[in-house]
């Protein structure tokens, strides 16, 4: 018997056809991107900075305001304009942009983390070499992408939990929704922030996957995110839950001055009149009179017959949207993360 016809051993066998352990791959993704994970802490650790110096005035101001007594003192009303000036002009203001900007972490995040995580081993060619150490080209593309996925939720859910705590004082004074839902911080709580990164992260690596080269991956990202973003501010979120409808001739609409109001409009004998803007015709014929119109044309409107519909979102669904939108993002996440380690599966080497 020689070398050549001796059977080789089980044992031997088995142990050469053994995978690397996941806790190896773990090592090798952590020494590939810690620094890109390291910039996402330097950056989110800066921003938590920001926040919590112009967060400190917000809350020392309104502790002011609340332990004032009485209420309608001189001195108290004081306090109160003084917390709502610098609600005001935070991050919900139009003096300050860091509120505006603050939208964009989401998506620089994801995509600057995401992208590059499959197109650059695809656009060097690194990804023969890896497929090729014994761990299997899905459980690598399996690996690297959801361990890059948890962390990064873990430390934008860390910095949704202080954007939540600057807002505490608004929450308190009623103020639940903001404005508009373009310009609020609402996918940056603890529940949302996560999700919307983590969804950018898995657009930004099934687009490394498809185009294959990292500076197109990253632009196509920021510009699908950008979309997706656009449409659910836009239109989606309005429509998590059945928007409330209500009507009064008084216009003493229950909850609507903490709410988010979706839309207006007026009706006259039970038909559609006009939307929330009458027509001019209508203003110079009720609303001409001094001491009528104004902001407001409810008033002078209302003894004529038109009667205001108001279709809104109460404050108490503000928590309830937050689960909404961060579950459906999460299973697209999923979905997109499954088709990109599939392709990678597929994709010859």
């Amino acid at each position: 018997m020689t070398a050549r016809t001796m059977p080789a051993r089980p044992a031997e066998d088995e142990a050469a056809l053994r995978p690397v352990p996941w806790r190896r791959m773990a090592g090798v993704t952590w020494r590939q991107h810690r620094i890109t994970l390291a910039a996402v802490i330097v950056l989110l650790g800066a921003l938590a900075v920001w926040l919590w110096r112009i967060g400190t005035p917000l809350h020392n101001a309104y502790a002011a305001a609340a332990a004032c007594h009485p209420a309608s003192s001189a001195a108290c009303q004081n306090l109160q304009d003084n917390f709502a000036n610098i609600a005001t002009n935070g991050l919900m203001g139009n003096k300050d942009p860091g509120g505006v900007l603050l939208q964009l972490v989401p998506v620089l995040i994801g995509a600057f983390a995401g992208a590059p995580v499959l197109a650059r081993e695809l656009e060097t060619g690194t990804f023969r070499y890896a497929w090729t150490q014994g761990f299997g080209r899905w459980r690598w593309a399996l690996a690297k992408l959801v361990m890059l996925a948890v962390v990064l939720a873990a430390a934008t859910a860390a910095f949704g939990v202080l954007v939540s705590w600057y807002f505490q004082p608004e929450f308190a004074a009623g103020d639940q929704f903001q404005a508009s839902p373009l310009v609020t911080l609402f996918g940056l709580r603890q529940v949302t922030f996560p999700a919307w990164t983590v969804a950018a992260f898995a657009i930004g690596a099934l687009a490394g996957m498809l185009i294959r080269r990292v500076v197109p991956a990253i632009v196509a990202t920021l510009a699908v995110y950008a979309g997706l973003a656009f449409e659910v501010a836009g239109f989606a979120r309005a429509h998590y839950l059945t928007p409330l409808v209500t009507t009064s001739n008084n216009f003493n609409v229950p909850g609507t001055n903490t709410a988010w109001v979706i839309s207006q409009w007026f009706t006259k004998d039970g038909r559609f009149a006009f939307g929330s803007n009458p027509p001019l015709g209508i203003l110079n014929q009720f609303c001409s009179s001094p001491g009528k119109g104004g902001p407001s044309f409810e008033p002078c409107l209302a003894p004529h017959g038109y009667t205001q519909w108001t279709s809104y979102q109460p404050a108490s669904r503000f928590w309830p949207f937050q689960w909404i939108e961060g579950g459906w993002l999460l299973a697209l996440s999923v979905l997109l993360l499954g088709i990109t380690i599939w392709l990678v599966r597929r994709r010859a080497a």
